[in-house]
């Protein structure tokens, strides 16, 4: 059973979330304020959150931006749940550090769906430790190092991360890279994928030559840095 933190100050829209929720399994809590989130977590750790935007106290990217700020929060999967559908909204998310973005209305039934893609891409089994050249990524400990330094990843840039090295010298499309790491057929658009490839490269400075731009397509991670 995961357990899901639902972050929402509208009763009705956190009431449906929390019904579908449970019915598929998990065990559900919910906070109605910004302002608690954290102190939450670090009390009472969950395995996802979601982050309605516009909370009262402190809105969910001051939140989001917190979590990843905190050693104990920054690998939490995050879905960002907001009435506010435009690209740049959405960028704005995502480059806070959500690791998806559900734009009000939405269906429950999808949110569930998106909820079981992200606990079972966070949760997969360990394939050892993964070196390229000075940057370290050890699946069992979810922790990145270049040089020896920790690099804090969020759940979505860990796992992007990992499946470009493991399939480094590969021409991966966008939606191929959407369909493996996101999941599922991802509605977000495509610029989801260069926002977590410019935030690996800014994060991983080493990766900004290695992972060549192929135009109107996708990418590849060279074989050696």
């Amino acid at each position: 059973m995961s357990r899901i933190l639902v972050v929402e100050d509208d009763t009705d829209i956190a009431d449906l979330i929390g019904h579908y929720l449970t019915n598929a399994g998990h065990q559900v809590s919910r906070l109605s304020s910004g302002g608690e989130v954290m102190a939450r977590l670090q009390r009472d750790p969950v395995d996802l959150v979601i982050l309605d935007l516009m909370l009262p106290g402190l809105d969910g990217l001051r939140v989001c931006e917190a979590m990843r700020e905190e050693a104990a929060t920054a690998a939490i999967p995050v879905i960002m749940l907001t009435a506010r559908g435009e690209e740049s909204d959405r960028v704005s998310g995502l480059e806070r550090g959500a690791d998806d973005y559900v734009t009000k209305p939405f269906s429950p039934k999808e949110l569930t769906a998106r909820v079981a893609a992200l606990l079972r891409r966070a949760g997969r089994p360990p394939t050892g430790t993964i070196r390229f050249g000075p940057i370290t990524v050890d699946p069992d400990r979810h922790h990145v190092s270049l040089d020896g330094e920790e690099v804090k990843l969020t759940a979505k840039e860990f796992l992007l991360l990992q499946y470009l090295l493991q399939h480094r010298g590969r021409v991966l499309s966008r939606d191929l890279l959407l369909t493996d790491v996101w999941g599922y057929q991802y509605t977000g658009g495509t610029r989801t994928v260069d926002v977590h490839i410019r935030r690996l490269r800014e994060k991983l400075p080493v990766l900004a030559d290695a992972i060549e731009t192929i135009k109107q397509f996708g990418y590849k991670l060279v074989d050696r840095p």
